[in-house]
């Protein structure tokens, strides 16, 4: 064997292909970003820090990543583009040295009702495969176990051209699905309550529907009933023969022309399913949503029992199992079933699925079931289900991107996503993390904070360099790094107590608890232990009971801080009484908008293909309102002033003699209180990072009347001195008479608590448990639980 020998002894020169190691941003101006220059070395992993709103998801995600995903959608044909979503170039001068980027985000999985843990990760799909090929009885192929498939058979003459004849031949065809077909695929049935769609008393002519958004001079809703001549529209509707009641309520559609134009008249109950049934809940206005919750009940499918599957396809086994146990099954057992099958004809496929449920457990998600609905999962465990996909790729020189990946964790749990992390970089990828936890920053290899504050206050770059050069620095995360909560040294006396008995809800084990009234409670304890079970199914929101989930905010560019917070109906209203005109006029979505840009104050020109391109308009100006309507004044100011100003600028306004507003000045003393004193009042909701809009969220439910506050993590998107305000903000609630009980893995909030219950001592069915309850000293002191150890750990003790 040969072997070729060199005389050089010289090292060769550095290949020009080694010298791009770093990514290079100059000039980014993006949101509040103000010609941010930095570099990030490659192929390491680089955290991004500051207080919530500084501008880290404005860099990371809307100029770096935002721009790899735009270069990487301008490499496909013209024709393939027309069908992607346009993306405008981020306002940056020069990035250079980017990779392809692939987003690990926090927004929620699509909450269709087919949408299960197990269709959104492939596992699914590979089970279909599995138990079509060794399923006993065979019943068809992998479409037969899926619930999104119907089964479809058909059958007609058909006509054909063969040779200069006609031939007609009789053909039949089928379709062997899995979906059941009580429930289409849901696993669940409605049943509507009649008495909350109209009022039987009424005829329609007299406003007998009491459906949101259903107005009596509405085409395709009130009218089209009234004039399609089916019903007698001057009739109450408890008069109606059985002819009528039956089209009023059932009638398949129907083609109807009312003042010559051509509308589809159909009945009630299938209209309300297609309107309202089909769409997410969570995604549903509060005031649709809470008509949805009063009119629908939703009941277990009493033919597949929630499985969503035929009979047919339950049937089939293997080993005893069928594709409904599998699903059923805690992902951590389904694992080691699957392991425990051999069958060398589908050996690959077996290997596939088993890496996919070990990931699943590897990631800390093992207590999950395939058949949970994907709309239910938190942001954090929907961001590391889509982790899932990427820890087995063979994917390298890729730049990963995590928005707060440790989100929803248990201090235990984090070190885990760290290693998950540093594996991703080891393999050769760039990894860029926004985060706030130090447990996480401490592992990174670079660290850029931004700031110093937030909005128009941060957006500068204050620290780039080493973690032990962030510690020594004096920006406000590294003055923030080493805090620890100290525990108190006195806790409040509880007023009373709510008992709860027999929890049973998905993990929980028969619990029996006493949460104490009138003090601050954190329930704690590893993702997965039953937490939001315990408290949301025992505490049901309602009379005197305010909860605040994760749920995202939704609004669109048109949305903002007045408009969510419902301040912009007292500022109308002012407004209009001190000028003596309609409040209508006042809306930059009714009779005020400018009328070349509707209010939106820009114009948008649809580019085809291209990215669309926003201007500011030239008739308002950006102002969003007529300029009639700007002549319009309350102490000095119009209201495209006012809407520009910042929540402490407006609070202190409305405070004043000449714009005195005390509906106004309350809600904006609420956002002052939770910290968005920057915030101006006209900004679009699309441009709030995630910690603006959990906080905006709360200062909205902080309004509500109740006794009782259950809130579900409210550090997320906290920075380390946004927290310390949010600790002052629970302690007035509760010093002002309110119990407040907080779903909570922030040991912060641990520490500073007066009751502590902790449940575990693991996750799914190793949860479920009461394992502690005291306070937080004697947790610490005990330790006898992974929460006890990382909160003694903390705090040093």
């Amino acid at each position: 064997m040969s072997t070729a020998t060199t005389t050089d002894t010289q090292s060769p020169a550095p290949h020009a292909a080694d010298s791009h190691d770093l990514i290079r941003v100059h000039g980014a101006r993006e949101n509040n970003l103000k010609d941010v220059s930095i570099e990030i070395p490659k192929r390491r992993l680089t955290v991004f820090t500051g207080v919530s709103g500084s501008g880290k998801s404005s860099l990371v995600f809307s100029t770096i990543a935002a721009e790899s995903q735009r270069l990487i959608n301008e490499t496909y044909s013209a024709f393939v583009q027309g069908f992607m979503p346009t993306l405008a170039r981020p306002e940056v001068d020069v990035l250079e040295g980017l990779t392809t980027a692939i987003i690990v985000d926090q927004q929620r999985m699509g909450s269709d009702p087919r949408s299960t843990v197990g269709t959104a990760t492939d596992a699914n799909a590979m089970l279909r495969i599995l138990f079509s090929r060794l399923g006993k009885p065979h019943i068809g192929s992998p479409q037969a176990f899926s619930f999104n498939v119907a089964s479809i058979s058909g059958a007609g003459a058909v006509t054909t051209e063969r040779s200069g004849r006609t031939v007609k031949e009789r053909r039949s065809f089928s379709i062997t699905g899995g979906m059941c077909p009580r429930c289409e695929g849901r696993g669940s049935v409605s049943d509507i309550d009649l008495t909350q769609l109209y009022d039987d008393s009424k005829s329609l002519t007299e406003g007998a529907f009491t459906i949101p958004g259903w107005k009596s001079d509405s085409f395709w809703t009130v009218r089209v009933y009234a004039e399609s001549g089916f019903v007698d529209p001057n009739k109450p509707i408890r008069k109606y023969t059985k002819r009528e009641m039956q089209d009023f309520l059932y009638k398949e559609p129907t083609k109807v022309k009312i003042e010559g134009v051509n509308l589809t008249y159909e009945g009630l109950i299938p209209k309300i399913q297609k309107s309202f049934l089909s769409k997410d809940r969570e995604a549903m206005q509060p005031h649709i949503r809470a008509f949805v919750d009063r009119a629908v009940t939703f009941t277990t499918c009493p033919e597949c029992d929630g499985t969503r599957l035929t009979e047919a396809a339950r049937s089939s086994k293997i080993a005893g199992i069928s594709i409904a146990d599998a699903c059923a099954m805690q992902i951590s057992d389904l694992a080691e079933w699957v392991g425990g099958l051999s069958e060398p004809s589908v050996a690959p496929l077996l290997g596939a699925l088993r890496h996919t449920l070990d990931s699943f457990v590897e990631i800390g998600l093992g207590y999950l079931s395939l058949d949970r609905p994907s709309g239910t999962l938190s942001g954090g465990e929907a961001q590391r289900t889509k982790m899932i996909r990427h820890l087995g790729s063979s994917l390298t020189d890729v730049t990963y991107v995590f928005d707060e990946p440790t989100i929803g964790l248990h201090p235990h749990d984090i070190q885990r996503m760290n290693n998950l992390l540093l594996r991703l970089r080891d393999k050769g990828n760039t990894v860029l993390v926004v985060e706030h936890k130090p447990e996480t920053i401490v592992i990174a290899d670079h660290v850029v904070d931004l700031g110093p504050g937030a909005g128009t206050s941060g957006g500068t770059v204050c620290f780039e360099g080493s973690v032990e050069g962030l510690r020594a620095s004096g920006t406000v995360t590294g003055h923030h790094f080493d805090d620890r909560a100290a525990l108190k040294a006195t806790v409040r006396e509880p007023s009373g107590k709510l008992e709860i008995r027999g929890a049973k809800a998905n993990n929980l084990r028969d619990v029996d608890v006493d949460v104490p009234l009138g003090v601050l409670v954190a329930i704690t304890g590893v993702a997965g232990s039953g937490k939001s079970s315990l408290v949301h199914g025992s505490i049901p929101a309602g009379e005197g009971v305010v909860a605040v989930d994760q749920a995202p905010i939704r609004g669109s560019r048109r949305s903002n801080p007045a408009t969510y917070t419902g301040l912009l109906e007292p500022i109308r209203k002012a407004f209009a009484k001190a000028n003596g005109v309609k409040p209508a006029l006042f809306s930059a979505n009714s009779e005020g908008a400018c009328p070349t840009c509707n209010g939106a104050g820009v114009v948008y020109t649809d580019l085809g293909m291209m990215a669309g391109v926003a201007t500011t308009c030239e008739e308002c100006e950006g102002k969003r309102y007529q300029a009639s309507v700007l002549e319009y004044h309350l102490g000095g100011r119009d209201i495209s002033e006012v809407l520009a100003m910042s929540v402490l600028e407006a609070e202190e306004f409305f405070g004043t003699e000449a714009a005195r507003t005390p509906a106004a000045h309350a809600i904006l003393s609420r956002l002052a209180d939770v910290g968005l004193g920057y915030l101006s009042l006209g900004q679009p909701l699309t441009t709030l990072s995630g910690g603006e809009r959990q906080r905006l969220k709360l200062a909205t439910h902080m309004a509500e009347k109740g006794g009782v506050y259950v809130l579900d993590e409210p550090t997320t998107g906290l920075h380390l001195a946004d927290v310390e305000q949010l600790l002052g903000l629970l302690d007035r609630l509760v010093d002002s008479g309110k119990s407040v009980i907080v779903i909570e893995h922030h040991q912060a909030v641990m520490a500073h608590a007066d009751w502590i219950i902790d449940l575990g001592p693991g996750a799914g069915h190793d949860g479920g448990r009461v394992v502690f309850q005291g306070t937080p000293a004697d947790l610490v002191a005990a330790r006898s639980t992974l929460t006890g150890e990382h909160l003694a750990a903390y705090v040093g003790a």
